[in-house]
């Protein structure tokens, strides 16, 4: 090979190389703002599979994010195609940074011999590299970021199903309860567990939320109320057929006659409520006259007290409600008191008297003395008092200091008509202030009198 052939291999490796740098700085360049907006995407898109997926698709992200970079590796360098320049164009460059006066340009049209290659080439480029690879190494740190950060998922593979709110357990375990022995109609029952069934069919991500909730706590409190009400009146209704029956003849007629207004009331609230006893249990109460109790078995009168007290503790233990109706047989010594005798005497509880008194069926004793202390004297509260103060000293200017009650001293001496007096002399004075105010015509009348 000859020295001009050498010489000529040279500078064409040169301005490839050179050719190359350039169009690779161009292909970043166009690479750098899609591959950033499209990372960005990306690590979301990771962020919110990692979120709401069991278990996140490994292969298919890494397949796809694949597909993804050579699609846009592809359309930058289409993109980027236009600046791109050849060796000839790379060996222009040379030359011009270099001041070689085109003779590069003229030993390739073969006019000059190829020169000699120098040490070193300046061809007119340097790397700016922040420019570059700012848009890569961002990209990096976000889709490094998303794979990464610590993501609780919604639905955890490993973890067992969701726990139900507590409120739909107890109303569970009243219905449980309440099916026992039939101790209420499964009417009521059946809609119960529909209604909980229509809270169940929500997705397990809304069973805690607010309007669930709600519903949930609204379901309870009616059903706890229906419990209550249940238990109420048939602890109502037993303890006055007890009364009745054991001590029916020696009652005075007010308090029996409130025993079975009270027995009446419970039956009808047994039959308007929504919960109602079982069938057998109602249509027997339905059917009993309490005023004919001495004619029955009692027996058959055990049985039924033992029904209503049984279906009583069944409400009692639900979780819904029953906060317990069962207070003993005091209340029913005071009615006694109040009626028994038929001697017409006044007993405890009666009104005309001073104090507290026992109460009864359908009241209270009266105000309980002393509930927050001992009983101070009377303080005659609303009578007006005078007060007197006894420091005059700290009194301020204006403040009241006493009231006396007095008459005005009047002179009551007849006075007859009396002279007003005369005018002695006239005024002076005002001729000081005084200034005429003379017409146009006057002013000029005196100007020419003046002259």
């Amino acid at each position: 090979m000859s020295k001009g052939e050498g010489n000529q291999s040279k500078w064409q490796g040169r301005a490839r190389k050179v050719a190359g740098k350039v169009n690779l700085a161009w292909w970043l360049e166009k690479l750098g703002v899609p591959l950033l907006i499209t990372a960005l995407v990306a690590s979301c898109l990771i962020l919110l599979a990692r979120r709401e997926l069991e278990q996140f698709p490994v292969a298919e992200a890494v397949i796809t994010g694949g597909v993804l970079l050579l699609s846009m590796l592809g359309i930058a360098w289409l993109v980027a195609r236009r600046h791109f320049e050849s060796p000839d164009d790379a060996m222009v460059r040379i030359e011009a940074s270099m001041k070689l006066r085109n003779s590069l340009t003229a030993a390739r049209h073969g006019v000059t011999p190829w020169p000699e290659m120098p040490e070193r080439i300046d061809d007119g480029t340097r790397w700016h590299w922040p420019r570059l690879l700012s848009p890569v190494l961002a990209a990096a740190l976000f889709l490094a970021a998303s794979v990464f950060l610590p993501v609780s998922a919604k639905s955890d593979p490993n973890a067992g199903p969701l726990d139900e709110p507590q409120a739909w357990k107890d109303i569970e375990a009243d219905i449980e309860t309440l099916s026992e022995e039939d101790t209420v109609q499964e009417q009521y029952l059946d809609e119960l567990e529909e209604r909980l069934e229509e809270l169940r069919k929500q997705k397990e991500e809304e069973w805690f939320s607010h309007s669930s909730l709600e519903a949930t706590d609204a379901l309870q409190k009616a059903h706890g109320a229906e419990v209550e009400n249940l238990e109420r009146n048939l602890r109502n209704a037993e303890r006055a057929l007890n009364a009745l029956q054991k001590h029916g003849p020696n009652m005075a007629e007010g308090a029996r006659q409130r025993l079975l207004n009270e027995f009446e009331n419970a039956v009808r609230g047994m039959e308007n409520g929504a919960m109602k006893p079982n069938q057998a249990l109602l249509e027997q109460l339905r059917e009993l006259d309490p005023e004919a109790l001495n004619n029955l078995n009692p027996e058959q009168m055990e049985q039924l007290r033992d029904a209503m007290k049984d279906a009583a503790g069944k409400c009692q233990q639900c979780e819904g409600g029953g906060g317990g109706g069962g207070g003993g047989d005091e209340w029913l010594d005071d009615l006694l008191e109040e009626g028994g005798g038929g001697d017409g005497a006044e007993g405890p509880g009666q009104p005309g008297g001073e104090g507290p008194g026992k109460g009864g069926i359908n009241r209270g004793p009266g105000t309980a003395p002393g509930v927050l202390g001992k009983l101070g004297g009377d303080v005659e509260t609303g009578d007006l008092e005078g007060l007197e103060g006894k420091d005059l000293s700290r009194s301020l200017p204006g403040d009241l200091l006493e009231l006396q009650d007095g008459e005005h001293d009047i002179d009551k001496t007849k006075v007859g008509p009396r002279a007003g007096g005369q005018v002695a002399e006239e005024g002076r004075g005002g001729d000081r202030i005084w200034k005429d105010a003379l017409m146009p015509d006057e002013k000029k009348a005196l100007k020419e009198f003046f002259k």
